[in-house]
């Protein structure tokens, strides 16, 4: 049998287009926090700024240090024709990268970018891929100084827009917290945190742990299948040292709060405590690593090292959202969208945060 928490279309909501954030706020914290308690199906009206408040000394807030890499670039066909790549590996070490590239233009063909750099394309794959050979080294320093930040296709940066936001983009599609090149897509529920928060949370007595996961282009890779059951996530790489392994087992061992900002954490926490097992008190717990995550989230899930979600407000049917309605519940969840909109806050990447306790 077949439920509705396993069907894709009961994750569906309607959202008006004036609420997908084109732009973040002024200032990170003042952006506006939904908080949900799950156990209680109560919603709450906050500022990120009040965010603390909800912590006490001893708990643990995981963050992911991933950095966004300005990984969309334009260039040219022979004919002129204007080309738009985005690079799935922009830290590659070798000159053939995977790319996603529009249009696509033919095996054997060229695209020409400035300072001389020009890539063959080599072939396509079955999921859509394109795998390319590059004439020069230095591609990821390349980027660096010439590529864009790969912001969703819903953020509308067309033309001379993207240009003209390329620097604040390059400063506001990144956390504050940023350290590790490597990823193609934020992890957004990162963006409203400053360092004034940060700040508070430290003095407070509130531990805050680091890992790294690169956020990959399965994040804009949209669901295919009916039943949740058929999807599979793409691999993402993460690491987890021991230190911050030490800091998180800690707070597990004494029953404190363990927060992930973003489902990115969650997906490294999920999938390392999945590779190491438990302890002999049988509470969960995790090791340093650095592997893959595949992880798909979806209810029915029992989570093993969170009990607390920082997030943002997701597309429907995109795999955050299952990932949310699997730590409340679908139906949860979609009454917290319904009154979001209601209440007019600001969606997806740009948007607002919400506070899943």
């Amino acid at each position: 049998m077949t439920y509705k928490d396993d069907l894709l279309s009961n994750y569906d909501y309607e959202i008006p287009e004036e609420l997908i954030a084109q732009k973040p706020v002024g200032n990170r914290q003042d952006s506006r926090l939904f908080v949900v308690n799950r156990r209680m199906q109560k919603f709450y009206h906050r500022k990120f700024s009040d965010i603390a408040e909800y912590f006490s000394s001893g708990d643990c807030l995981i963050i992911n240090i991933t950095k966004v890499v300005p990984s969309r670039l334009f260039g040219r066909k022979k004919t002129g024709e204007k080309v738009e790549m985005l690079f799935l590996d922009p830290c590659q070490k070798n000159e053939y990268y995977k790319v996603l590239i529009k249009p696509f233009i033919g095996v054997g063909k060229k695209a020409y970018f400035e300072n001389g750099y020009e890539c063959e394309i080599m072939s396509k794959t079955e999921s859509g891929e394109t795998v390319v050979k590059f004439n020069k080294s230095g591609v990821l320093e390349f980027l660096q100084e010439h590529g864009i930040m790969p912001l969703p296709p819903y953020i509308k940066r067309k033309g001379e827009l993207a240009q003209e936001l390329s620097d604040f983009d390059r400063q506001r599609y990144q956390t504050v917290y940023a350290k590790t090149l490597g990823a193609v897509a934020a992890p957004t529920a990162g963006l409203h945190f400053t360092e004034n928060i940060l700040k508070t949370f430290k003095e407070n007595g509130i531990n805050i742990a680091t890992l790294t996961l690169h956020v990959g282009w399965g994040t804009f890779k949209s669901i295919t299948s009916a039943e949740l059951k058929n999807h599979n996530m793409l691999p993402e790489k993460f690491t987890i040292d021991k230190t911050n392994a030490e800091i998180i087992n800690s707070a597990i061992n004494n029953n404190k709060r363990i927060a992930a900002v973003g489902t990115t954490s969650v997906r490294a926490l999920e999938s390392a405590v999945g590779k190491v097992g438990f302890s002999k008190t049988g509470k969960a717990f995790i090791k340093d690593c650095s592997q893959e995550a595949s992880i798909f989230i979806c209810p029915g899930y029992k989570f093993k090292i969170i009990n607390t979600l920082v997030t943002n407000f997701h597309l429907s049917k995109s795999t955050p959202l299952i990932m949310a309605s699997a730590f409340s519940s679908r139906e949860i969840m979609l009454k917290a969208y319904k009154e979001a909109v209601k209440e007019k806050y600001r969606f997806f990447s740009y948007g607002d945060s919400m506070l899943i306790l």
